[in-house]
Parts: structure tokens; sequence; C-alpha cells
């Protein structure tokens, strides 16, 4: 369609997915002109908002309720926003006019620190903010380096997949092999992240390394008659640094809020994370034929075993927040509430015969209610706090002995399937679990979790 004036060329008048037609430049006034480019600044400014929540491991429903209350403050009149794990489509409106940008951002990750930092800009967000004002927040927040350096995130990896062993039932020895392992396994997976190597081959170099330092440990602990026996299973507890705790927290809150499109692009990348890790590992122990079921460490028994658990879980739990970047009184809230809520759930399934299930997701009823009780106490999001907590009580175990069990060629096949489901339906109904435990207690403590409405719906914001 064209139009034809005396003394403008015909040019022709394009039309909006809404019918609306779209104004050539050439036909703008200077008033509209201005109005346009004050519209790609306001946009650009609530996009580049929600880009770097997402960068820093925010789930959907976080970064599009951020972005409204910020397009809200900034003049938006309404605002949509679709997200995923990688890419990001925004439409913004004003009046008549609107303007849809989209992103991509590959460096994902988690950084609970920057993640709390762009929390407390939108908490804080008033009124009337001009988007020069909110754009020097974001410089801010860009400029933020690590709160750990290289050596300190490797140690607090080793520290918390040791304590992790013992979780699940390793020895000493089992815990100090670990220990080393994924101290090693970490630094590279830093170096590696740092330097955007992709992230199925860093997962799997990272699960190579990991596993054959846990073997070269113990080989040369028995080589020189330090130990003896056999403590070939502790190699899975060495590799669950690799466990994206943080996208599989959100990927099921994102499904509990129907926010699809994140919820299966998150999930879709824990499992393909997850499995090239599975494969390193399994590549390496089939190789030299270690038997990753077998632990013979004695445990302790009454009180003791209880107050080593407890220490177990905040140490695992604290050395997780320190991998997500969070500060010391974020770490140290987060321990507390994993270690009550998990040796509570370790207690009413030795007492009480619980399943384990069951005990999960009451456990994560429980660390989502604590995270509530102190979030006021520490400045920080629920997320920072429940995530560390939770992540201690993610399967990884059962999931990458199913995967060796599915490529055992040295048992009956029926057997090794079997073994598999078995691992692959505990895994399952454990993760649910974790995911229906923490949605419900958000949908306790927070109306807006209780109330399905809609994030375009721009929140008004005082003066």
């Amino acid at each position: 369609m064209t139009t034809t004036d005396d003394n403008q060329p015909n040019h022709e008048v394009r039309l909006s997915a809404h019918g609306v037609p779209i104004p050539d430049p050439r036909d703008l006034t200077p008033e509209e002109g201005l109005d346009a480019d004050r519209l790609m600044l306001q946009s650009g400014a609530v996009l580049r908002l929600g880009r770097l929540m997402m960068a820093s491991g925010a789930g959907a429903y976080r970064v599009k309720s951020s972005m409204a209350r910020v397009a809200s403050a900034v003049g938006l009149d309404r605002h949509e926003a679709s997200v995923s794990l990688t890419e990001i489509v925004t439409s913004s409106y004003v009046g008549e006019r609107f303007r849809t940008e989209a992103a991509e951002e590959r460096r994902v990750g988690v950084n609970v620190d920057r993640l709390e930092a762009l929390r407390r800009i939108v908490h804080d967000i008033k009124a009337h903010e001009t988007v020069e004002e909110l754009e020097t927040k974001l410089d801010q927040v860009e400029k933020m380096k690590p709160l750990y350096g290289p050596f300190a995130n490797a140690a607090a990896s080793g520290v918390a997949c040791a304590g992790f062993c013992f979780l699940n039932k390793g020895g000493w020895i089992e815990c100090f092999a670990v220990l080393i392992a994924a101290f090693i396994g970490q630094y590279i997976r830093r170096f590696m992240l740092h330097r955007s190597y992709q992230h199925f081959f860093t997962w799997m170099v990272c699960g190579v390394v990991a596993s054959s330092t846990y073997m070269a440990v113990i080989s040369m602990l028995d080589y020189f008659g330090v130990i003896s026996g056999n403590h070939q299973g502790g190699i899975i507890s060495a590799i669950l640094f690799l466990i994206p705790g943080f996208p599989m927290v959100t990927s099921m809150l994102d499904l509990a809020r129907q926010d699809f499109s994140s919820a299966i692009s998150r999930g879709a990348y824990v499992l393909t994370v997850m499995a090239s890790a599975g494969i390193a590992v399994w590549s390496v122990t089939f190789m030299f034929g270690w038997d990753i079921e077998h632990i013979e460490a004695t445990m302790p028994t009454g009180f003791t075993l209880y107050a080593l658990r407890f220490i177990c879980s905040f140490v695992a739990a604290y050395g997780f927040a320190m991998l997500f970047n969070a500060g010391k009184r974020a770490a140290t809230m987060a321990a507390l509430v994993g270690a009550l809520a998990n040796t509570g759930r370790l207690f009413i399934i030795d007492v009480f015969h619980v399943p384990w299930q069951m005990a999960v997701g009451l456990a994560a009823v429980a660390i989502g209610l604590l995270a509530q009780l102190f979030v006021s106490r520490v400045s920080q999001s629920r997320v920072a706090l429940s995530v560390p907590a939770v992540v201690i009580m993610i399967p990884g175990v059962p999931f990458y002995r199913a995967i060796s069990a599915l490529n055992n060629h040295s048992v009956d096949v029926n057997v090794a399937v079997g073994q598999a489901a078995g691992n692959l339906a505990e895994v399952f109904f454990v993760i649910t679990a974790i995911g229906v435990g923490l949605a419900m207690a958000r949908i306790i403590t927070d109306r807006n979790w209780r109330h399905d409405t809609a994030t375009s719906v721009l929140p008004h914001l005082g003066d």
C-alpha cells in the first residue's frame, strides 16, 4: 500500500501485528521523533535490566516482574516479555507507539551477588526514574567483580563435595579424595567458562578431570599402603559440583508459574550438561573397571551421626553458596537453613521411615519458609537463600549411577536397565518433590504466587 503526495515521494505504509500503521521516519514531526527516540531509550534500559538478571540466573517470573516494575518507573504504559534460558523478547508500549526488541545472552550462569544488586535497584526504584539514572546504576552492576577468586572458588567446590560425600555415606578417605578432585575440577571449569568454552564440552572435560583425579588419589594412597579395601564408590561425589542446581530449581519454579518456554529450555539445559558429565564419568570408570556402587565406609551412629550430618550439610550448602557467588552473610544463612532442613529430613527417614521423596518435599517446604523468615535479616531474596540449601538434597548420585548402569555391559542387560530405571525414577520423584515443596512455600508466603496475574500489568509506584 502506498500513499501519494504532490510534494513527497511515494513510500510504503507498514502495519504492525496489531494493524496499527507504523509511521515512516520521514513523516515524523520533530516532537514525534523525540518521542520515538525516548521510547527506544526506555525500552533499551528495561531490556538491559532483563538481560543482566537472566545472565545472573534469575527465573522467568523474576525477570519479567522486575522489568515490569522498571518499565512503570521509566514511563512505559505496558510491557510484554518472553524469556527463555538464553533469549529474551520484549515489547514496550507508550500510547499507540510500541517497540519490540529481541536479545540473546550466551554467557548465562549464576551470580547471586549481582542478582541481589539488581533486585535492590528494582525494589528501591521510584516513579519517574530517568533512563539515565537507571543506566548509571546498571553500569555499576555490570562492573561488579566476583566476590571470590579462583582458589577460594575451587576450595568451596572441594569442601562442598567432600561434605556431600559424607552425606552419601562416604568415609574420611573418600571425602579427602573428593576434596582434591572437586577442587581441581572446579578450577578448570571456572577457567573454561571465563573463556567462553561451550558448556556441554566444559562439563564433559571437568567430569573426566575430576573423576580421573579421584582415581589417581585413591590409587596412589593404595599403592603406598596408606589405605586398604574398596574406596571406588566415592568417585560420584567428586563431580557433584557439576550439578546445575540453580537452573534446575528455577526451571521447576517456572513450571509452577506456567512460564513454559523458560522452564523447558532450562530443563533441557540441565539434562544436557548432567548427561555430558555422566557420560564422562562412565567412560573413565569403564576403562579402568571401577565399581561405583560399592562403599565400605563405617558410619557412626546416634547423636554423633546427626551432629556430623548437620556439620556436613552446613559445609556443603555454604560451599555451594560460594560457588553461586553469594556474600558471607547470605551463604551463612543459606547454610544454616540447609543444615536444619537436611538433618531433619534424614532424621524422619531414619526414625519414622518416611519415604525419601516425601521427606524431601517436606524439607523443601521448610527451606522455603525458613528462607522467607531470614530474608529481611540479610536483605537477600528467597532464591539466594533457598537454592544453596536445597541443592544438597538433589540426587546427583542416583542419576550418575543410572548413566553407568545403562552403559554397563559386564552384567545382564535386563538387570542394568532395571537398575537404571530405578535410579532415574528415584531422581524424578525427588526432584519433583523439591519443586513442589519450594512452590508451596512461595504460595504460602507470597501473594503474587497465590494469584495468577500477568506481568504486563505494570505496578503503581509511589513518588
